[in-house]
């Protein structure tokens, strides 16, 4: 199937072009005006709730999501949405133990919260880090899963070629538009995805003969998110440990989700809209993870799992449909991309132009912002060879690289909002350590191979290393001024403090009871499925 011919009618071209020039005359509308830096970087700290919880998942979205968990749930089986149900409980985690102590600290990026928590070598460190994953894992990544399907209806392009129109068109209103653009234009853009997988599903199992012959007919082991320790997708042991760690990173502090919510117009805003986000993300199992493992009945002979969603797009849909529906994919390509690159062009700007060159002014700094996006567009779209060479699953992909790059910098976060002895000396030798180790086990089990060990067990290794030495570290050095961090962490006299003043609400406002609701259908579906 990999030599699948696609095309697409005139009416299914129509409603794509005419998405394409909607989305942009919006992100454009939305850009007017956006000389202050706070306006740029932060859409003026007013984000609501129902727009933070679709931004944050239009950002999550991407072609990769689309490509890789329909490809890995035809591979490997429906553990893949392990990752996705668990963002579900790290969202509940964040609201009540993370997301009080960024919006308290008024910061720009994640990582000038470490800085002020530390050091600012730690900062840039992280700013460094993230800024390369958000080139070689999000942006990359997403822009490769979208070249493989709009490749088959130009086969006549390169890929890399195909990459960078989609990079060209997403980074034109994010350079314009900054935070608010990118937030409009996400929410519409969520609502179209989410509708277009609905129609993905229907045909999907329709053609496979509807819900009970894929419960039936599939290898029952393909059904199951708990899965054995020798499992190649996702261990049970990785469940439960790497996984979560991994959540950490993605949901409380890579830059380009943190982000949406740091511009919530209140603390209450940012919960509903985290906790939003994770009701949207339990959907996803019949949306994008399901039809995957219904493709196993259609078509049990795919050369490659990356090709199961082009081929239920273009071998399935009708006219009308096909166009609806590449219009959604090209909505999760253009959100995330847009989300990255304002993210990462923050992060030049807050954490190294104005670090340098503390007196620029807030059109200087909105300009940077501007310049770092195409430059960032360039970088991405350089690293697209590497990973069609490199990369056999897009999402395994993803998550390995992940796994050995942010360990150590969750174990940063976890001691700096719950250890007050934990100081810059300890961070400093934690990170050091923790990266090492992540090397030396990218070597041996990505590289040379001579360790046998999953990428997310290989990810609870480097954090322990990590968090190990930075509170040996830590014990070395004087603890730090009371003062200068107890705003920067969790402290239980603001929890106990709120648990007052939540009596006096209305129990539908009660963020604890929405997170509990939502943690127990979680549980359910999880129990249902395992």
């Amino acid at each position: 199937m990999d030599t699948l011919q696609a095309s697409m009618a005139s009416l299914d071209w129509i409603i794509v072009i005419g998405y394409m020039v909607g989305i942009i005359l919006l992100g454009l509308i939305a850009s007017r005006g956006q000389t202050d830096a706070k306006d740029y970087f932060l859409a003026s700290r007013s984000a609501t709730w129902p727009t933070i919880g679709l931004a944050l998942i239009g950002s999550n979205i991407s072609a990769t999501t689309l490509i890789g968990l329909a490809g890995a749930a035809y591979t490997i089986g429906i553990s893949v949405f392990n990752y996705e149900w668990m963002a579900t409980v790290i969202l509940a985690i964040y609201c009540v133990f993370v997301l009080p102590a960024v919006l308290r600290s008024q910061v720009y990026t994640m990582p000038e919260f470490l800085e002020r928590r530390y050091s600012s070598s730690i900062r840039l460190y992280f700013s460094g880090l993230t800024i390369f994953l958000n080139i070689v894992v999000d942006t990359a990544a997403t822009l490769f899963g979208g070249a493989i399907l709009f490749k088959l209806l130009f086969p006549g392009l390169e890929l890399w070629e195909i990459a960078a129109i989609l990079a060209v068109t997403a980074g034109l209103y994010t350079a314009l538009g900054g935070l608010r653009a990118v937030m409009v234009t996400e929410v519409v853009q969520t609502i179209l995805l989410l509708g277009a997988s609905v129609f993905i599903a229907y045909f999907s199992f329709e053609k496979a003969g509807g819900w009970h012959a894929v419960m039936t007919q599939v290898d029952p082991e393909k059904l199951s998110l708990i899965r054995p320790n020798d499992d190649q997708g996702v261990p049970w042991f990785g469940l439960i440990t790497g996984v979560p760690l991994l959540g950490f990173y993605f949901w409380c502090t890579n830059q380009f989700m943190a982000q949406r919510v740091m511009s919530a117009k209140t603390l209450d805003h940012g919960r509903w809209g985290s906790l939003f986000a994770g009701v949207l993300k339990l959907p996803i199992l019949f949306l994008m993870v399901l039809p995957g493992t219904a493709a196993i009945l259609i078509y049990p002979n795919l050369a490659k799992g990356d090709m199961v969603y082009p081929t239920l797009i273009f071998d399935l849909l009708p006219v009308g449909i096909v166009g609806i529906v590449i219009a959604g994919f090209l909505a999760a390509i253009m959100s995330s991309i847009a989300s990255t690159f304002n993210s990462a062009s923050t992060l030049v700007t807050m954490d190294f132009a104005r670090k340098i060159a503390p007196d620029l002014t807030q059109t200087a700094l909105v300009r940077i912002g501007r310049i770092t996006t195409l430059v960032l567009m360039v970088l991405a779209i350089a690293w697209i060879p590497v990973i069609e060479k490199h990369a056999d699953s897009l999402w395994q992909y993803i998550q390995a690289v992940l796994a050995y790059a942010v360990p150590p910098i969750v174990a940063l976060f976890v001691l700096g909002l719950f250890w007050k002895r934990a100081n810059a000396t300890g961070a400093k030798i934690g990170l050091t350590l923790g990266t090492l180790c992540g090397i030396y086990l990218f070597i041996a089990i990505a590289m040379e191979k001579s360790i046998n060990m999953h990428f997310l067990i290989a990810a609870v290794v480097i954090f322990a290393v990590a968090l190990v030495a930075t509170v040996l570290g830590s014990l070395l050095a004087p603890a730090p001024e009371l003062a200068q961090i107890e705003t920067l962490m969790w402290r239980k006299a603001d929890y106990d403090a709120e648990t007052e003043h939540l009596r006096t609400r209305p129990l539908w406002q009660n963020y604890r009871i929405q997170a509990a609701i939502l943690i127990a259908i979680t549980a359910v579906l999880v129990w249902i499925w395992r």
